[in-house]
């Protein structure tokens, strides 16, 4: 099983530095910003017998994870008809679709049911470009994100791994709000995941994010080991010591990371380049505490 769709910001490339810090067993799982879930695919694969809370506060990409659940036939029916459309098109024409599906999805979808609603959107993010989530006036208040690359050849999407996250959702509680409404769910012996926006980033994913917002964060991250739970925040280290001023008895680990969306690096010819930045992990152990 791997993530849905591509997220920007997603922690498919990091699980590998994470290794040595991730908990080696837990009985619950629960995670507040869960984006594309690569952090649920790896605690799943740890521990498939785990209670699991998954929680966004962007409802549509939780609609997606409703779908997948509890109304998959139709969710890949959907899929399925909008990539047979779609393959056999020239990328002009691809182009053509991509914007009408997104228009669609922008001011028509009062006429669809749930499922065909984010059936759609999970094509278009599946179409649109580098797993960057936006949202504009021109679609409504809704996901924005221009078109891909549009060279997919036999196929937009992985049936099975879908069919795969059926499978897996069923033991998940799925809710869409407030993170901090998470902290009901951690028990002892949890594992809990926080990966909000990042602190300094233009991606917001639809949420304003502010200093503030990262101290809950931190917060939770406390109250969440007060309460007998092992959990990790990853953010971005802005070099101004912000999270190690709140560290307490929490650890911190830093590792290189190269961002791709959003932190470009402008060269004197204007052209630009993936930025290269630091990666922050603050762990809250409640089996110890690290000075």
């Amino acid at each position: 099983m791997k993530p849905l769709f591509m997220w920007a910001g997603g922690k498919t490339s990091m699980l590998k530095k994470y290794k040595e810090l991730l908990p080696k067993t837990f009985d619950h799982y629960i995670e507040p910003f869960v984006g594309a879930g690569a952090m649920f695919v790896w605690a799943y694969k740890q521990n498939p017998n785990a209670t699991f809370v998954i929680n966004d506060y962007n409802k549509s990409i939780m609609a997606i994870y409703s779908a997948v659940k509890s109304d998959v036939q139709n969710f890949t029916d959907r899929v399925d008809e909008l990539s047979s459309l779609w393959l056999p098109l020239e990328k002009s024409d691809r182009k053509l679709f991509y914007y009408d599906l997104r228009h669609q999805h922008a001011f028509d979808y009062q006429h669809w049911g749930v499922t065909k609603e984010a059936a759609s959107l999970y094509f278009l993010m599946k179409t649109g470009f580098n797993g960057i989530w936006q949202i504009n006036k021109n679609t409504n208040g809704r996901f924005g994100t221009a078109c891909g690359l549009l060279n997919q050849k036999d196929k937009v999407y992985d049936k099975d791994n879908v069919l795969e996250w059926n499978v897996a959702l069923q033991k998940c509680k799925l809710t869409s709000g407030d993170f901090g409404d998470t902290i009901i769910y951690v028990k002892p012996n949890s594992y809990v995941f926080l990966d909000p926006p990042y602190r300094g980033g233009i991606l917001k994913y639809g949420v304003d994010f502010d200093d503030n917002m990262q101290k809950r964060v931190v917060q939770f991250l406390n109250d969440s080991k007060g309460l007998g739970a092992y959990t990790i925040m990853s953010n971005r280290d802005t070099g101004d010591q912000f999270f190690e001023k709140l560290i307490g008895t929490n650890q911190i680990a830093k590792f290189p990371v190269t961002y791709t969306a959003g932190r470009r690096k402008k060269h004197d010819d204007g052209t630009f380049s993936a930025k290269k930045a630091i990666e922050i992990l603050m762990i809250g152990n409640p089996k110890q505490e690290i000075n």
